[in-house]
């Protein structure tokens, strides 16, 4: 039986690794047949979209976004795991990664992999991490006038990027942007420190020439220019400069995500794909199977050592893959991960998530010293979104 695994792929050869690796463990039950997306997100998300509203009966497993959960579960797209399957595929998990995978108390995703941002930084620069936007900020202005690199690079173009900074320093100042499916947060204290802390870097020196149009191949460029001080990013970011730029990563340091307020600990990004199983397939028992497989610690450890993705199983890191793969900062990605932020769990995701940007993007519109209008701006957007659950 061939099962149709729609999903994006990933340089190193993951994707087709884990599909064989499956397929041959199965013995003859099932083979995976990879069907590659379109490598931009919201190009995925469509397709997907488009075909499953169809009810199209050849998707058998999904590679979702986490951030796809609800939509796809509240529209009937995606099947809920078989509760004794969904306590195995979840086992050991984040509770922050299964909790991207859960709708309305059901697993509809088996973890995959994970993902989070750090803080990079140039060791030779500065000789420790900034702990505060608002300290990070200084330090960089600091560097400028000693004319010195200053650049702090993020990703604020308009598109998922800008909404996963929003939403982490909105949640580290200590609130949501929801607290239900329905329902907007954003106490109005805390979301301004937030809005503030965005402002005043747009406004600042030490912004990139490119902020506006930034996104996680910019900033990283950026970065590996030698032009700038410091840079929030995932994890590739690591490799990327070993390969590409000796110089700087000779000299390249990690911390974790800065926080808004020094008295409340950072809410980091969290990212990565979950493997859901297609409502409208007629192979589900078999494909809740291969999910399971997909998901297992095997495949998790086997995308961590062709393509950098960090598990979603906090064991496996103590694992000489994982440690090998972020030597020195293994456990950091590991807390980071344990103390993320995820971003809101609404059918309404997408809605959402275009709130955030037409209030907020470009950054510098926010006045830094006075950022009401931005936030009364963002309320309303966001009390427009959770109520209409658009689906394109």
């Amino acid at each position: 039986m061939t099962l149709n695994w729609f999903v994006a792929t990933q340089p190193g050869g993951t994707i087709q690794e884990v599909a064989k690796s499956c397929s041959d463990a199965s013995n003859g039950r099932y083979s995976i047949s990879v069907n590659l997306l379109p490598t931009d997100a919201t190009q995925q998300r469509e397709q997907l979209v488009r075909r499953l509203a169809a009810k199209d009966s050849t998707i058998d497993l999904i590679g979702m976004d986490v951030i796809w959960t609800a939509e796809f579960a509240n529209a009937g797209w995606i099947s809920p795991f078989p509760a004794s399957l969904a306590k195995q595929v979840t086992k050991g998990d984040f509770p922050s990664v299964v909790k991207t995978g859960s709708f309305n108390g059901q697993v509809y995703g088996a973890p995959f992999n994970s993902n989070t941002e750090l803080l990079w930084y140039r060791k030779d620069l500065v000789s420790k991490a900034p702990q505060t936007w608002n300290q990070m900020i200084s330090e960089a202005e600091k560097l400028g006038s000693e004319g010195k690199p200053e650049t702090i690079q993020v990703q604020a173009n308009k598109y998922e990027g800008f909404t996963v900074w929003a939403n982490a320093l909105i949640d580290s100042a200590g609130t949501k942007v929801l607290s239900g499916p329905e329902t907007v947060d954003l106490s109005q204290k805390p979301t301004e420190e937030a809005l503030a802390a965005m402002g005043r870097l747009a406004a600042s020196p030490a912004a990139a020439p490119d902020i506006d149009t930034s996104d996680e191949d910019s900033a990283r460029l950026g970065f590996e220019s030698g032009d700038s001080a410091f840079m929030v990013n995932y994890t590739f970011a690591y490799a990327s400069a070993k390969a590409n730029a000796p110089d700087v990563f000779k000299n390249m340091g990690f911390a974790k995500y800065p926080k808004v307020v020094p008295n409340r600990p950072a809410k980091p990004p969290l990212g990565g794909f979950n493997i859901g199983v297609g409502a409208y397939s007629n192979n589900a028992d078999l494909a809740f199977q291969a999910a399971a497989c997909i998901s297992s610690s095997k495949s998790q450890l086997t995308a961590t050592k062709l393509d950098g993705l960090p598990p979603s199983r906090e064991s496996l890191y103590a694992t000489k893959t994982v440690t090998g793969a972020y030597p020195g900062f293994s456990q950091l990605v590991k807390q980071s991960i344990a103390a993320s932020g995820p971003r809101p769990q609404t059918p309404a995701y997408q809605d959402v998530s275009l709130a955030i940007q037409d209030a907020l993007q470009p950054p510098s519109k926010i006045d830094p010293n006075d950022p009401g209008s931005s936030y009364d701006q963002l309320r309303s957007n966001l009390e427009d979104a959770v109520k209409r659950q658009g689906l394109l």
